[in-house]
């Protein structure tokens, strides 16, 4: 099959730069026809603000490049992984054009919520979910600490479901849980169009020691990974438990200052992808106190994919990925206390049950050939039932009409 790749890079690599390498090389791997549209964030940098609302509404000029694209490689399907900001649905448009079948993956809940995580405050909030125009968002400036960058986002995502951008120009999305699945059909998304697809790891890292004696952290350091969860975890922690945190972000300077009074507590920085497989191998435990609804966890499966239990915030995908008692613990969400609790349990038992199971549930569901599988019948799904009519889509700037909430 011929596929057409098409991803916006974040400034800050993270999962989903990480998911579209990955499914670019799981393809050519499976003998797929690859060929990959890419545009970087670090290009705002030289933008006026006025172009870059242009770009988020529409990008013409990125849509000509991906036409040129689509003309000379003739793909099946075009897969989106990201394209907020600088692609911009117009990318969809141009592949129906050219008969293209359309499919976006859904790895953050930015058609739902202008900050894309359904988090306010450090802590959930879904007063956006279902509105057709997300003002309560600018009010709390969501988006970047910011109302007008809240505005220009929440427009945007107000405009494209009023011409039904999302609806009648993508065939298929690509959920990673059914959870994230069922908040996009909460908002008003037919269900019939979302098909449920984990992430992967690749290739198989093999399963790991778990002799380091520690447990790991490895994420974004910022409120809604539950850093500060995280760190006074170990205040209500007794035991002589170390703890290594793999990351950057803007509470580092938090986990400098827990490291320095706290000997217990270790700050690796940012490790690459070789460095934190074996970090997560020779952990006791992965920890994950989340404050938001992930969309999914890669993390997780890392760890269970090199035997690593993982205790996890009863919250969003993490409940749909971690077994309690059987590959890991769930704890209620920013309960320190619990989470220390189950940390001491860990360590007072032996941890050879929770590893194999870890190890078990990756084989069973998070390995890169029966990823290939699913991923190849969506793809079919999509060239079987792409016919849809084209709702006509002519953005306008100038006098934008955006729907009115209710």
């Amino acid at each position: 099959m011929r596929v057409l790749l098409c991803h916006n890079r974040y400034q800050h690599s993270g999962g989903e730069d990480r998911v579209f390498e990955d499914e670019g090389s799981l393809l050519e791997k499976h003998g797929h026809e690859v060929s990959r549209f890419t545009m970087s964030n670090d290009a705002i940098t030289g933008m006026n603000r006025l172009e870059l609302v242009a770009k988020t509404f529409w990008n013409k000029a990125a849509a000509s490049e991906l036409g040129k694209i689509i003309r000379r490689e003739r793909p099946q399907i075009m897969h989106c992984t990201n394209t907020f900001p600088l692609i911009s649905p117009a990318a969809y448009r141009i592949a129906k054009e050219h008969g293209v079948g359309v499919v976006q993956s859904i790895h953050n809940y930015r058609m739902l919520c202008p900050k894309a995580q359904f988090v306010r405050d450090s802590q959930v909030c879904e007063k956006c979910l279902g509105r057709r125009f997300a003002w309560p968002a600018i009010i709390h400036a969501c988006y970047r600490e910011s109302r007008i960058a809240t505005a220009v986002v929440a427009s945007m995502t107000a405009y494209h479901r009023g011409q039904k951008s999302w609806s009648s120009l993508v065939d298929r999305f690509i959920a990673p849980t059914q959870f994230v699945k069922d908040k996009h059909v909460e908002a008003g998304f037919e269900p019939d169009t979302i098909e449920v697809k984990p992430n992967f790891v690749f290739p198989d890292p093999g399963t790991g020691t778990g002799d380091g004696n520690y447990v790991a952290f490895a994420g974004r350091l910022s409120g809604e990974k539950g850093v500060d969860i995280l760190l006074e975890t170990w205040r209500h922690l007794q035991a002589d438990v170390r703890l290594k945190i793999a990351g950057d972000g803007p509470l580092a300077g938090d986990v400098q200052a827990a490291s320095d009074a706290d000997q217990r507590i270790e700050w690796m920085g940012k490790l690459d992808k070789e460095k934190m497989g074996d970090f997560l191998g020779r952990a006791a435990c992965l920890i994950m106190p989340s404050v938001c609804y992930e969309t999914f966890g890669l993390t997780i499966v890392e760890s269970f994919a090199k035997g690593t239990p993982v205790i996890a915030s009863r919250q969003g995908a993490m409940q749909e990925l971690v077994s309690d008692g059987q590959t890991g613990f769930l704890v209620e969400p920013a309960n320190a206390k619990a989470f220390a609790e189950k940390v001491e349990q860990i360590f007072s038992m032996s941890a050879t049950a929770l590893r194999s199971a870890a190890r078990k549930e990756f084989e069973m569901k998070y390995t890169a050939d029966a990823n290939h599988e699913r991923l190849a019948a969506i793809y079919t799904k999509t060239l079987s039932q792409s016919s849809k009519q084209i709702v006509p889509v002519q953005p306008s700037l100038e006098n934008p009409v955006l729907p009115q909430d209710h």
